[in-house]
């Protein structure tokens, strides 16, 4: 078996060797812009939502479920799909993922009724592991003086789409009707379909096999039990019954699951390998660089908005808080090259390293200095930036320790390690932010002090992850 393998990456190598640059472009293109819609998507939602509940004539919690429902959907769809591109060809599987985005967008723009929107956003969430996936069809497909540089490009669209999506709702949160979001991304996500199914080729690395339907069960079970609470638990409360149950669910869901996978001929997620030292500190890290950019989404436009009588706010519109974020994620796109040359000059685990020192600075700065608009855009740009690198780094870490007809798998677990990150992120920073409060007439916000402590933890999670990234082996993470 071993034998087979080796003999399947070298003709891969071989194929990739003859790629020109021109196709390189267009593959990359196509994917590119499948990634941006996906990330896009993500974020789209967050500036409008205070308003959802009185143009859909429902309540709070039923509009946050457009966030959660895409949150659950998009952590059981990222590992399955990643298993399934590895199993039955990453480029069409990336197709059924963009294919998704596109059917999930037409339904919410097209109605105003909140259990279709709902079911819209969850089909949207199967897009999720696109992202992933489409690393996976590049690392395959390209040359290895291209990969390192594409990769990048890629994998900062996770950043890129957040930061580009803020100001957007943002402009239309307050000229137009937010089902034009939709109609973005349903048009953006066709285009994207169309240039993969046309010029992007399946690799052929497939494993084929059967899929380890008892695993998923568990792994979906475990995760959803466990997003759940962190997406709601500061609204039922931590210490109430459903939470504490939920948790528990998922403790013994994700035991259960890793006493199968173990055992399993063919499992859904191959702990063995998770378990290699590199693959392993890559997704510590990746834990620790996910939490420190999804605080930054949260610590960034509400701590704007918030009024000058607050101590720290400017009292900024939705559009303004949202182009904040902006340079953030320009930044993120422009150095995708350079954090690229960095990991073929010094090492994918050095770069990484570096991008959580700069992120750490970027806290830093958000804590120091703040006393004008500006300062605090600088502040948020320097996590950005600190981020894309960091982001850039991973996939070349897990591609360069990982089979090609394993790598969909590993890149989905690694993206779903990054989301978890997200999500303890927005369940530790929902809780500092609304136990550190003040009040100001009628209204609670968090205090600056709140803030401060929220960005103290993520400089702390930045340095932890920069650390963790120098005792990955550097042997083998680089791509060229």
């Amino acid at each position: 078996m071993q034998i087979e393998l080796a003999e399947s990456e070298r003709r891969l190598e071989a194929d990739a060797a003859t790629v020109g640059r021109g196709r390189s472009a267009l593959w990359l293109t196509a994917i590119g812009l499948g990634a941006l819609v996906v990330s896009l998507a993500q974020s789209l939602l967050i500036p409008v939502l205070s308003d959802l509940p009185k143009q859909l004539n429902t309540s709070a919690e039923a509009v946050q479920w457009l966030l959660t429902s895409t949150l659950l959907v998009s952590a059981v769809a990222v590992p399955l799909m990643g298993r399934l591109g590895d199993m039955f060809g990453k480029r069409l599987i990336l197709l059924v993922a963009i294919g998704a985005m596109v059917v999930g967008s037409l339904i919410t723009a097209l109605s105003d009724n909140i259990t279709v929107l709902i079911i819209g956003r969850a089909i949207q969430g199967l897009s999720a592991a696109a992202i992933p996936l489409g690393i996976s069809l590049l690392a395959t497909l390209l040359p290895k003086e291209r990969r390192a540089s594409s990769m990048a490009l890629i994998s900062a669209m996770l950043g890129v789409g957040g930061a580009l999506g803020l100001p957007f709702a943002g402009l239309v949160a307050e000229t137009g009707d937010f089902h034009v979001l939709f109609w973005v991304t349903a048009v953006a996500a066709a285009v994207a379909f169309i240039a993969i199914m046309f010029l992007v080729p399946e690799p052929h690395d497939t494993a084929g096999g059967r899929l380890d339907l008892l695993g998923a069960i568990l792994l979906a079970v475990a995760l959803v039990a466990l997003l759940l609470p962190l997406s709601v638990g500061s609204d039922w409360g931590w210490g109430s019954a459903p939470v504490i149950i939920l948790f528990v669910v998922a403790a013994l869901s994700f035991a259960a699951f890793g006493f199968w996978e173990v055992r399993h001929k063919a499992p859904l997620v191959d702990l063995a390998s998770l378990s290699h030292r590199p693959i392993l500190l890559t997704n510590i890290a990746s834990l620790f660089i996910g939490f420190a950019l999804f605080a930054s989404l949260i610590g960034t436009a509400t701590y704007v908005q918030a009024p000058e009588s607050s101590g720290y706010g400017f009292g900024t519109t939705t559009l303004v808080a949202g182009l904040t974020m902006l340079p953030s994620g320009l930044f993120m796109l422009i150095l995708a090259p350079v954090a690229a040359r960095l990991i073929n000059t010094i090492g994918a685990h050095f770069t990484l390293a570096i991008g959580g020192v700069v992120v750490a600075i970027g806290w830093v700065l958000r804590i120091t200095v703040h006393a004008t608009l500006l300062e605090v855009v600088i502040g948020t740009t320097v996590v950005g930036i600190g981020t894309g690198v960091a982001y850039s780094c991973m996939p070349a870490l897990i591609s360069a320790n990982t089979p090609h007809n394993e790598l969909a798998s590993a890149n989905g677990v690694n993206s779903l390690v990054r989301a978890l990150g997200s999500s303890l992120a927005s369940a530790l920073g929902g809780t500092i932010l609304a136990t550190f409060t003040i009040t100001l007439g009628v209204y609670i916000l968090p205090s600056l002090g709140g803030y401060q402590i929220l960005f103290a933890i993520c400089a702390g999670a930045a340095i932890v992850a920069s650390v963790i990234a120098l005792f990955v082996p550097g042997r083998r993470t680089t791509l060229a």
